[in-house]
């Protein structure tokens, strides 16, 4: 046996369930692996580094719930380790009639989630915002910016410190559930261990079904292209700036965020990417392109939202849509600030039928688990998102009986 438990994925997320496995049962061996040569390498080394407040959620969902509980914890986590972060809140504005009855509702959905939102006229936006224009704006006070990848870092200390074990540069190409354990192949080594927890992002549908899970969706890569603003524009925003999104979308539009470090960037856009770590233009993977054109639920996806795919595709490929994005709010700006900067992707799960999967997504297997869908707000959520898979693994699995019979479960760890 190489552990008790291994966790595919070192993103923030598997870190945050290591993390916390470890804390809560000490005397669990608990191996990760990741397939990169550091961890937080994919959607947690590439986010906005925003801290969510909770505003979009549906009252009483899960996202709803783990980013209201999330966005404390992760200043909480912050404050305690001494890593950067700062509340300095999120501005919606509402620049014509549409949008300002979008923000009602939008204020409404504050409200339900017990949020510290308030409502604002142009001049009162004028005065927090100079050099932004709108007609209204809800000021949200608990959103904020933090640096994810050295969170993630900082949880992967944690978890070696506990005799915890991360394995990098361990692709994983194939599992197998059996009746007392589960197998678990890298491209360097085989492993094996009790249950798996499997935290894949951008290839969790893969990793389900080589567990033999009956899934109906697949992962849909969206690329976030991001610019920054010139250091002479590092004082342009005193909040964060958003516009108000379109409520049949899952994507928040353009918007201005501060960034721990001083600067500014401006994105995300959401185009279909050519490959799941599709981070350029110039990353094709056909075998990506092929899984998507042959599932049923891309092209009704496609279709139901032609219209904003092309507008999209377009900002990206000219400047001055994204440019026109960003001016409703921020005229000022204009195509020199737009200075290139790392893309993210995320990753996106969709079913057979077209519809996007908006909610978090945990499935169960016999000796594993398996977290499927973790959208925004993933990254300020993380630490709620492990307590809840440690609690979920601890009835499924029995964890709690396993550790408390001394030497019935004593695994010696494969030095080899």
């Amino acid at each position: 046996m190489t552990a008790d438990v291994i966790i595919i994925g070192g993103g923030i997320v598997g870190l945050s369930i290591a993390m916390q496995l470890t804390e809560r049962f000490p005397n669990l061996s608990v191996t990760v692996v990741e397939k990169e040569s550091c961890v937080a390498a994919h959607q947690t080394g590439h986010n906005s580094g925003v801290i969510h407040a909770g505003v979009y959620y549906t009252p009483g969902s899960l996202k709803a719930q783990f980013c209201r509980e999330g966005s404390a914890a992760t200043y909480s986590f912050c404050h305690e380790h001494s890593l950067p972060v700062e509340q300095c809140g999120k501005l919606i504005v509402a620049t014509n009639d549409v949008e300002s009855s979008r923000l009602k509702n939008i204020l409404t959905r504050c409200l339900q989630n017990g949020l510290d939102a308030k409502w604002i006229d142009g001049i009162e936006l004028s005065r927090i915002e100079p050099r932004i224009v709108g007609r209204y704006g809800i000021l949200v006070r608990t959103s904020g910016i933090a640096d994810y990848p050295t969170i993630a870092r900082t949880m992967a200390r944690i978890f070696e410190a506990r005799s915890g074990e991360i394995l990098l540069k361990h692709r994983v190409i194939g599992m197998r559930e059996e009746s007392d354990g589960i197998i678990v192949e890298t491209e360097k080594r085989t492993l094996r261990a009790r249950f798996a927890i499997v935290c894949g992002g951008l290839m969790a549908d893969r990793l389900a079904q080589m567990c033999g899970l009956n899934i109906d969706f697949r992962i849909v890569p969206f690329r976030g292209e991001y610019f920054r603003l010139p250091d002479a524009k590092n004082e342009i925003v005193n909040h964060l700036i958003y516009p108000v999104a379109d409520p049949d979308l899952p994507f928040l539009g353009v918007h201005l965020t501060r960034m721990i470090g001083g600067y500014v960037t401006v994105g995300p856009n959401a185009v279909l990417a050519m490959a799941r770590e599709g981070y350029r233009w110039r990353d094709v993977s056909r075998r990506d392109l092929w899984e998507m054109a042959v599932f049923p639920g891309m092209r009704k996806l496609l279709r139901q939202h032609s219209q904003f795919a092309g507008r999209e595709l377009l900002n990206s490929i000219f400047r001055r849509g994204f440019l026109r994005e960003c001016r409703k709010y921020c005229p000022e700006l204009n195509l020199d600030d737009l200075q290139p900067y790392p893309a993210g992707v995320r990753a996106q799960a969709v079913k057979a039928d077209g519809t996007m999967v908006h909610d978090f997504l945990v499935l169960r297997g016999r000796r594993s688990l398996h977290v499927c869908n973790a959208p925004s707000p993933a990254a300020t959520a993380a630490l709620p998102i492990g307590r809840y898979i440690v609690d979920e693994c601890t009835d499924a699995f029995n964890l709690a009986a396993s550790v408390s019979s001394p030497g019935r479960f004593h695994l010696v760890k494969n030095t080899s």
